[in-house]
């Protein structure tokens, strides 16, 4: 019985959405986003030279397709990714209204979102006070710190000490639909810290605010402070079926790697392992050389998106994508000849482009176990229901397998 592994290399978009000029960075449409063109050019051009040197190297990436599914997306140059493609490929376009992570990751399953998200603006305070006071009074606290857009990193270390002595949690947001909680691990409590995102996460949801996200750091006001891998998002549930849903009903057995039981609300999902990439890598070599036959291994790998593309480092994404790339041709040979591996994205992060929130892009479909070929532009639905389709599960979604 064949085996599935959809990975998600979460933020590496590939330019051309059709509606980019409806979202934005600050009052910058996204049109012209490109997160790997724009990083391929980059390096070629010797503008990402630290901890790396020259054109981007993706050798097991571009044999499956990764410059192709670009410049069929966008048209755009990928200097260093000109392989003519030995594996199956193709382009996805997204059609949910929001280029967030649970926005992508839902419609990769087979749901596109159902409903417009809601936000918060940029501005402070940006949470209304009556959403302060029943978050305060829920989460059994006093006050909070914050209350505005915030890089998360920039907000720990301006408001840690204080957090600290007053024992406020920090609450921010972004340009996505979040509420995001950071909190010190011994000060305040790693436990303590969950407890109180799950306590006030049905406000949120009520509110079709998508994630609740705690963010525990570690640190002092001396020694600066670092945000820890014990990050939980406390995400809305998905209304309907999912592709998860659909293998585990059919008697399969479903694994998460990383945050991706979070993304789901642990809907369908039967195990879980996480840690910061480097471990991720760890779990899935492992489930290719374990896990049982007709099972769905679903991934995401984060810190493309969360170390790079937010901080608009465009150095540290090509160290990542090279260092995924390695790993990736070391995975490749150990899968079993019916074994498929999809690999996607759910949005861009275009570490070249103004900002630092998300760009809307399309997507690349890399797939090893499907021979060679190429499927065009297909919908992020699509991916869901090609994976259920290999593994002979009924997919319950608006998406066709496009082999």
């Amino acid at each position: 019985m064949s085996r599935a592994f959809l990975v998600v290399m979460d933020s590496v978009g590939i330019g051309g959405a059709t509606d980019a000029d409806q979202f934005f960075n600050g009052n910058m449409p996204d049109t012209g986003a490109n997160t790997l063109a724009h990083i391929a050019q980059a390096c070629a051009a010797g503008r990402a030279e630290e901890g790396r040197s020259g054109p981007l190297r993706l050798p097991n990436l571009d044999a499956l397709g990764l410059g192709a599914a670009t410049r069929l997306a966008s048209n755009a140059d990928t200097p260093g990714l000109n392989a003519d493609p030995v594996g199956f490929w193709a382009v996805a376009e997204e059609h949910s209204k929001g280029k967030d992570t649970p926005s992508g990751h839902w419609e990769l399953a087979g749901l596109p979102v159902p409903w417009d998200w809601s936000y918060f603006p940029d501005q402070r305070p940006s949470f209304p006070e009556n959403l302060v006071g029943k978050i305060t009074n829920v989460g059994s606290i006093e006050g909070i710190l914050g209350n505005c857009h915030a890089s998360g990193t920039q907000i720990i270390n301006e408001l840690g000490a204080l957090h600290m002595h007053t024992g406020f949690p920090i609450c921010y947001t972004s340009a996505d639909s979040v509420f995001q909680v950071a909190a010190h691990e011994h000060s305040f409590g790693l436990a303590r810290l969950l407890e109180f995102c799950e306590a006030i996460a049905p406000i949120l949801h009520a509110q079709k605010v998508g994630r609740v996200i705690a963010r525990p750091f570690v640190g002092d006001a001396e020694n600066g402070f670092t945000r820890t891998t014990n990050r939980k998002d406390f995400a809305i549930t998905p209304p309907s079926l999912i592709l998860t849903n659909w293998v585990q009903d059919a008697g399969r057995h479903v694994y998460g790697v990383g945050k991706i039981g979070d993304i789901f609300s642990m809907q369908g999902i039967d195990e879980v392992r996480k840690g910061a990439d480097v471990q991720l890598m760890q779990h899935l070599s492992d489930l290719v050389d374990t896990a049982e036959d007709g099972s769905l291994t679903f991934a995401n790998f984060v810190e493309f998106d969360s170390l790079y593309g937010h901080r608009r480092d465009i150095s540290g994404y090509a160290r990542a994508l090279e260092w995924f790339d390695t790993e990736l041709g070391k995975l490749i040979p150990k899968l079993r000849p019916d074994d498929l591996l999809l690999l996607t994205a759910d949005h861009g992060n275009d570490p070249s482009w103004v900002g630092t929130d998300h760009t809307r892009e399309r997507v690349p479909v890399l797939c090893h176990g499907l021979g060679k070929g190429q499927a065009g532009l297909v919908n992020f639905v699509d991916v869901g229901a090609t994976v259920a389709a290999h593994l002979d599960v009924t997919g319950l979604g608006p998406g066709r397998s496009f082999v």
